[in-house]
């Protein structure tokens, strides 16, 4: 596996989401999810994100299972926001409000930790940005666990440009993850160029549109019960058709090349820059090794330009009203 760097990091240029082996995307097999983490090991993939959020709190544990043994050998990222006081394990319903203060950053960092089985984060980041609590106050208290050493690095995930500005002037932000994909380019306009700007790296979260450009399903009635996509606008009628028809092209110019749609989407992200290390997630090691080719795809300027001029429009918003409220902050 090749290694790429977000700012002083050195990571696999793949990286493995683990969200889905605990949340958000129907059932999970625990057991499957371990196995991937330690599938990826095999492969080179070094870099796994996980949250707080995840589960909450199931997806850190399953994570430091995994990893049990070669800790040294991964990198760790993960993330928190939400109160976690009094959250039950896997109950949603039981996490508290979102809390960016110092106070809530340097206490929460003890349970991932634990979680984690572990005794540093390389890379902690705020989940979302807080708007009741000044950045510079957020990132003063994740700087004083890097001076402590139970973080190594600081990153921000869904930030706005100016945020990231004010963040980086208090402590080094290493890495922005933020959604980014062949059907999510918004950060092109204003938080790609900043990052490249301040030498900040860039982490791609859902760089498979969330499984859909990689053609893995096409109506919502391949979703199982509680699956996230099923109350996300680009998978509801009417946007849907409009997607299928870009999913239809991926698949299309993939098979020109010789390659699945996963690895088209997943090289056309890493060819946007070498500081950009995108983490498609899954929850099966069959995925996980079709992913990991995408690393050897070449793809050429009249490849990326005529994917630029030929795939169709994206229908519909990332996430519902709620979910969109809490992005570019």
């Amino acid at each position: 596996m090749r290694q790429r760097t977000l700012r002083d990091l050195h990571v696999s240029a793949l990286g493995l989401g683990c969200m889905g082996m605990s949340a958000f995307y129907g059932s999970a097999d625990e057991s499957e999810g371990i196995a991937t983490i330690r599938r990826a090991l095999e492969l080179g993939v070094t870099f796994l994100d996980t949250a707080q959020l995840y589960g909450p709190l199931t997806n850190e544990s399953l994570v430091g299972e995994a990893i049990r043994g070669h800790r040294d050998e991964y990198v760790l990222a993960t993330k928190f926001n939400m109160r976690m006081d009094n959250a039950v394990p896997g109950d949603m319903s039981t996490m508290g409000p979102q809390d960016g203060s110092a106070e809530h950053v340097r206490s929460s960092v003890h349970g991932s930790l634990e979680r984690l089985g572990t005794d540093r984060i390389d890379l902690y980041y705020q989940h979302r940005v807080d708007p009741n609590v000044p950045i510079e106050e957020t990132v003063g208290a994740m700087a004083e666990l890097v001076a402590e050493g139970k973080v190594l690095h600081i990153g921000l995930s869904e930030a706005s440009a100016e945020t990231i500005r004010r963040a980086h002037a208090v402590h080094p932000i290493t890495a922005v993850q933020t959604e980014y994909s062949l059907w999510s380019r918004e950060v092109e306009a204003e938080v790609l160029p900043v990052c490249d700007e301040l030498g900040i790296g860039f982490v791609p979260y859902s760089p498979l549109g969330r499984g859909f450009l990689a053609g893995r399903f096409s109506s919502p009635e391949e979703l199982e019960a509680g699956d996230f996509r099923l109350s996300n606008p680009r998978f509801a009628d009417g946007n849907l058709e409009a997607n299928l028809r870009l999913a239809a092209k991926v698949k299309e110019i993939a098979a020109e090349k010789d390659v699945t749609p996963a690895q088209l989407a997943l090289a056309w992200v890493l060819a946007q820059g070498d500081h950009l290390v995108p983490i498609p997630g899954t929850k099966r090691r069959s995925y996980l090794e079709q992913n990991a080719g995408a690393v050897d795809v070449e793809l050429t300027k009249d490849d990326l330009a005529r994917i630029d001029a030929e795939l169709p429009e994206v229908a519909g918003e990332r996430y519902n009203e709620a979910g969109m409220k809490s992005l570019d902050r």
